[in-house]
């Protein structure tokens, strides 16, 4: 039984949260929240509460246990880009993107 979580709309780069995502991914899910809750990353902070989300709902939806748990997919997609500008000499205008992220982390039991 695969179960899954996500966070829209998370502010922060996409590429930066797959790094972190790519570490997790195949890990058991205690392993993957010890290695998430030192990570000096920010992205870190915010997979590591998609996360929890996605245990909570395989203990408490799908009754399943969370030491057999493992990490099966772990990816960030890129969400909406807010755009702000600053202005510059000469009556220039310099464009400043703030990006989204959209994190999902699939959870599964593990295989005996």
């Amino acid at each position: 039984m695969r179960v899954s979580a996500t966070a829209k709309y998370i502010r922060g780069s996409t590429r930066k949260a797959n790094l972190v995502a790519a570490t997790i991914r195949g890990r058991r899910v205690d392993e993957a929240a010890a290695l998430l809750r030192f990570m000096p990353q920010h992205a870190a902070r915010d997979i590591e509460r998609v996360l929890r989300s996605a245990t909570a709902n395989a203990e408490n939806n799908h009754n399943l246990s969370v030491d057999d748990l493992v990490v099966v997919e772990a990816h960030a997609n890129e969400g909406p880009t807010i755009k702000r500008g600053r202005p510059r000499a000469q009556g220039r205008w310099f464009p400043i993107h703030k990006p989204m992220t959209h994190i999902t982390i699939v959870v599964a039991d593990q295989e005996a």
